[in-house]
């Protein structure tokens, strides 16, 4: 789970056939990339964000198994994840996993040819080489207009074999994302509030071992 976090982050009824023909043939449906790419345009003009989110784990027969408050801070490809005991910050050079039960924190090299979605990945224009998308309809939800795209990954030996990605129509921004693996587990962010361009330092995005005394640093790079 902590390689999806995000990662963050972030259906419909009626496909037409010549989207699922277009699919097929590993061709995108312009409707869902024009949704998509105003989402990434918005965040580009955005200097941060802020937001909270609620992670729900479901097993198969969609069991849920676990439920999850977090906050995920952004600011360009730099982030840190907040979740319930762990801490996931990068500033895009180093990552740094921090779990609280154990007191340690995991350091790797950020690898900028990783297809991984991370947190920042999810508002940029990742889709268009990792992902086959479709626009699968719009739905009503709790007064929201929810624009849904199913996006299948190019790269089939992955663990995720679907994402879909609801995008509030008015705002244009990721409302919910659900990530399914081909374990039968599912994987629900559902973001509950969404602040721009708060004032976030550097800072926020490095970890710093003196703040928490004792702790065990395993280095990987």
């Amino acid at each position: 789970m902590k390689k999806i976090i995000l990662m963050a982050m972030l259906t419909g009824s009626v496909v037409m056939n010549g989207m699922a023909q277009a699919r097929s043939l590993g061709v995108n449906d312009p409707k869902a990339k024009s949704i998509l790419d105003n989402v990434s345009k918005k965040f580009s003009t955005l200097k941060s964000v802020v937001a909270n989110f609620v992670l729900k784990v479901e097993g198969a027969n969609n069991s849920v198994t676990d439920s999850k408050k977090g906050t995920v801070y952004l600011k360009g490809a730099k982030y840190k994840v907040n979740l319930d005991g762990q801490e996931i910050i990068s500033d895009n050079k180093t990552s740094w996993t921090y779990a609280k039960d154990a007191n340690e924190v995991t350091i790797n090299n950020v690898d900028q040819n990783s297809s991984a979605l991370t947190p920042a990945k999810l508002f940029t224009n990742f889709y268009d080489k990792d992902y086959l998308y479709r626009l699968d309809g719009e739905s009503n939800e709790k007064g929201k207009v929810l624009e849904n795209i199913e996006m299948t990954p190019t790269d089939k030996s992955k663990n995720i074999f679907k994402v879909i990605v609801s995008v509030d129509k008015k705002n244009q921004s990721i409302s919910r994302m659900k990530v399914f693996e081909k374990n039968g587990n599912h994987y629900t962010y559902e973001i509950t509030s969404f602040t721009p361009n708060t004032n976030l330092t550097d800072a926020t995005f490095t970890f710093d071992a003196k703040k928490y005394p004792g702790v065990e640093v395993v280095d990987l790079r």
